[in-house]
């Protein structure tokens, strides 16, 4: 537990469900293709890899962080609107930052939606900027 009242720990199949319901209310909204077999999968494939935050045995956040051998990638930075600005992003971003160090990874970089204005003051609180040299190309697959 920190000194917040957060507790931190790695998220699990039981997790599954409560997790998406939780992107629903708490995550920006995108084009993302949520599914209970998706998230699955990369709990199989990195058990490490969601970091949910409790506050009193609730989930209050979530963060995935994902290590691909090479990268560190942030996804789906989310607090439960009634919890933010408590430090609940913060306490999830130092545990992802200590994964992440641990694993030799010398930079994280963060998938933040333009207009999430919202959320641009934390990142930037937590020390993220954007990168302007370049941007993210993508080619849908389904």
């Amino acid at each position: 537990m920190s000194d917040l009242g957060v507790d931190i720990r790695f998220g699990g199949p039981g997790d599954v469900e409560p997790v998406l319901d939780f992107w629903l209310h708490a995550a920006e909204g995108t084009d993302r293709r949520d599914s209970p077999g998706k998230l699955t999968a990369l709990i199989e494939r990195d058990p490490e890899a969601l970091l949910i935050a409790e506050l009193g045995g609730a989930l209050a956040g979530t963060l995935i962080a994902g290590w691909d051998g090479w990268r560190a990638h942030l996804y789906r930075l989310a607090v439960h609107p009634d919890h933010r600005r408590k430090g609940i992003a913060t306490a999830l971003l130092a545990a992802a930052e200590r994964r992440f160090t641990a694993f030799g990874a010398f930079r994280a970089d963060a998938m933040v939606l333009h207009d999430n204005t919202l959320a641009h003051p934390a990142w930037a609180a937590a020390g993220y900027s954007p990168q302007p040299e370049w941007s993210r190309w993508v080619k849908r697959l389904i």
